[in-house]
């Protein structure tokens, strides 16, 4: 039988895609297909009926998918269960078609809501329970993004220490003129900040007197929600999350198969620190980057990637499967066989930590499938 890991699901993991400007990718084709179309179908109502319950008003995820509906700060909490909703339908059409049993996969990850996803898959929380604490704060948090820009930091060469991005951040807050902070590691040389106001534009101002060599300031076009930031605080986000994910059940076992979390960078979740992390899950930075190299270090050699359009993963991976090929050159497939690491001369934060990290090197051999590609491509038995 077909089957997106070629045999090897005991090697493989999940990847749950986020919250972006873009979030319904192919979900149209799947609901309008004439074998998955029930499936979708039925998963979309069940992710609208906890979003209307969550949030006090009509949702239908059906018509939005039929239409292709655009994103907007307005839809936020309708695009959060539409991802979640639509992660769950692709993998239950994978099961029920299929076979597979995801359950045997070696370990999840999720950035942003796809953590959620990956505690409802692992069986930590039903969804119900777990999915309603985001929807009802959504709103505020997308409230509060009306002045918030995100910022890409990156360097050309060595890291960006990311303790010192944190500090420029404080220094900046501190200011009294907007608040702003780290959102995101996403490699050794690259984060995400979202900051209000002209925050922004006042880190590039200040980047010389914290960071030696060349640091790079990209503005986003896009207005974001500023969660797994500081600047959730102005509505007491995190507090409010804490006492709602207390009053929800579940949340006694540890995850299976067990979860890599954005939140503390490590397969950390445990029968009893899970609420824990998802009070830190609103307001602490996603550490992508840690993430990333755990599984790589766990000899994971395929990827399956979940939800609409996946991004942030995925583009992760596939940068820095380029930049170990290049930097290796003529020498890579010499220093795979020999474990000896040479000719590193084009990225100095790659050169720099590759000895101690080798299992980077594993990088380009890693096998991606982009589930809702691989479900299209396939005629279910």
């Amino acid at each position: 039988m077909d089957d997106p890991f070629e045999g090897g699901i005991q090697s493989a993991a999940l990847a749950f895609r986020g919250y972006n400007v873009t979030n319904m990718g192919r979900s149209r084709e799947l609901l309008m297909h004439p074998a998955y179309g029930a499936i979708v179908r039925d998963e979309l109502k069940r992710s609208s009926e906890i979003c209307a319950a969550a949030i006090g008003r009509p949702v239908d995820l059906v018509s939005d998918v039929e239409t292709n509906r655009e994103t907007s700060l307005t839809t936020f909490p309708d695009d959060t269960a539409l991802i979640v909703g639509m992660e769950l339908a692709q993998l239950r059409l994978l099961k029920e078609f299929f076979g597979t049993d995801i359950q045997k996969v070696q370990l999840t990850m999720g950035y942003s809501v796809g953590e959620l996803a990956s505690l409802v898959v692992g069986g930590v929380y039903e969804l119900d329970q777990l999915l309603s604490v985001p929807l009802s704060l959504c709103d505020d948090c997308a409230s509060l993004a009306h002045d918030v820009t995100m910022g890409v930091v990156f360097t050309r060469g060595i890291a960006l220490d990311f303790a010192k991005l944190k500090h420029l951040c404080m220094v900046i807050s501190c200011e009294g003129e907007g608040l702003i902070g780290p959102s995101a590691q996403l490699a050794p040389n690259a984060a995400l900040v979202l900051g209000q106001g002209k925050t922004i534009t006042r880190l590039n101002q200040l980047k010389k007197e914290f960071f030696e060599g060349r640091v790079v300031v990209h503005k986003n076009p896009h207005h974001w929600p500023p969660l797994h930031t500081p600047l959730v605080w102005e509505k007491s986000v995190a507090n409010r999350a804490g006492m709602k994910v207390y009053h929800i059940q579940g949340g006694h076992v540890a995850p299976h198969p067990k979860i890599l979390s954005c939140v503390t960078g490590g397969a950390d979740y445990t029968e009893s620190n899970s609420r824990d992390i998802l009070v830190r899950w609103t307001d602490h930075p996603q550490m992508l980057w840690d993430v990333i190299y755990a599984t790589l270090a766990s000899g994971v050699k395929t990827i399956l990637h979940v939800g609409p359009e996946p991004n942030i993963i995925p583009s992760t991976f596939e940068r820095l499967s380029t930049n170990v090929t290049q930097q290796m050159g003529s020498n890579y497939l010499k220093a795979i066989s020999s474990g000896v690491v040479s000719g590193l001369n084009r990225f100095a934060w790659l050169r720099n930590i590759l000895p101690a990290k080798s299992a980077l090197l594993r990088a380009p051999h890693i096998r991606h499938v982009i589930l809702e590609d691989w479900l299209l491509e396939h005629t279910p038995e």
